[in-house]
């Protein structure tokens, strides 16, 4: 057993329900095996009807200034809720400054976006409407659009008990889609479970790679491979006007280019790399670690040359792909929307 792992695991759920002062998923609502419950908030639990208020809401094109774009947009089911692109692309052609991250797992997550500018998955949410680069619309109006349609109206009445329904309302439908959102049950679970068989001989070593020869635990620990943490890697920092990362919001010197370590739980498909997606291929990541990033002054002093053998390399990657689970799969896009 990784004690580490384990202990991890277990302070990210107390963590998470002392933060959020939340109370035990349903028993109606299961998780897949290797990830731990998901603590629902006090203002915001869970029910079915909500969570499927929340798909459609996901979904829906017509709260986009153009009513051409919707979350799925940047993060489709499709791409392992991703869209698989260096930067998205918004409103009129418009491109992000960062790749879209994954939905997947964001329930283990306090602090989201790359550089954590929302406390929650409810401002999360709404963040994107009303970005000019993404959705292009406004807060009152995505609100005035949704209650112009009788069947929404419908809905949130039965989910909220109002049809005078807020923007809160639906950044909470939103926000309990996307605590659905899992991977786990990874052939990775499976064999912590005691099925010996259930990874490769490589994927084993490459297991050792990870936790022991490469220390990548060190970032991406817990449940999701990740503690929500923020580090500087190096990219992007030899730029003429490197990103900013979380000292945007923090305007701590120290946090000037580091960005928020992401789930390696599907890793394998929410390709490209890096916050500015540029790297393409899972052996490049491999590669970009092994050289000890970019020098920087801000450089996460954990970021160092490695002495991977091609061996090594090979087995790292492919116990990354002994990651890919399931949960997400059969969340896909409606075939209706409310009228």
């Amino acid at each position: 057993m990784n004690i580490r792992f384990w202990m991890a695991t277990a302070a990210l759920a107390a963590v998470a329900f002392v933060t959020i002062q939340a109370q035990p998923k349903p028993a109606s609502f299961a998780v897949p095996r290797g990830l731990p419950p998901i603590f629902w908030p006090k203002d915001n639990p869970y029910t079915p009807a909500k969570a499927e208020l929340g798909r459609l809401l996901y979904f829906e094109k017509r709260i986009s200034a153009d009513g051409v774009l919707s979350c799925a947009s940047c993060h489709h089911p499709s791409k392992a809720f991703t869209d698989q692109s260096a930067v998205s692309t918004g409103v009129k052609g418009q491109k992000g400054g960062v790749s879209a991250p994954t939905v997947i797992n964001r329930a283990y997550g306090m602090m989201q976006f790359w550089d954590g500018r929302a406390s929650s998955l409810e401002a999360q949410a709404v963040g994107p409407m009303a970005n000019p680069i993404e959705m292009g619309n406004t807060h009152p109006v995505v609100v005035e659009t949704l209650k112009k349609i009788p069947g929404y109206r419908t809905r949130f009445k039965a989910v909220f008990g109002t049809d005078d329904f807020t923007l809160d309302h639906v950044a909470m439908a939103i926000a309990t889609f996307e605590r659905t959102v899992l991977s786990g049950n990874a052939p990775y679970d499976k064999y912590k479970a005691g099925n010996k068989a259930a990874m490769t001989a490589s994927q084993v070593r490459g297991m050792d790679v990870f936790f022991n020869k490469s220390k990548c635990d060190q970032c991406h620990e817990g449940a999701s491979f990740t503690l929500n943490a923020f580090h500087n890697l190096g990219i992007g920092q030899d730029k003429a006007e490197p990103h900013p990362g979380r000292f945007a919001v923090s305007k701590k010197p120290e946090d000037f280019g580091a960005f928020k370590t992401p789930t390696l739980r599907e890793i394998e498909h929410t390709f490209p790399y890096m916050h500015d997606g540029s790297l393409k291929t899972l052996e490049e990541v491999v590669d970009y670690y092994d050289r000890g990033g970019i020098p920087n002054k801000n450089l996460d002093e954990r970021i160092k040359k490695l002495n991977l053998t091609p061996q090594n390399k090979t087995d790292l990657v492919a116990f990354l792909k002994a990651l890919n689970g399931t949960g997400w799969q059969q969340l896909t896009e409606p075939k209706e929307f409310p009228q």
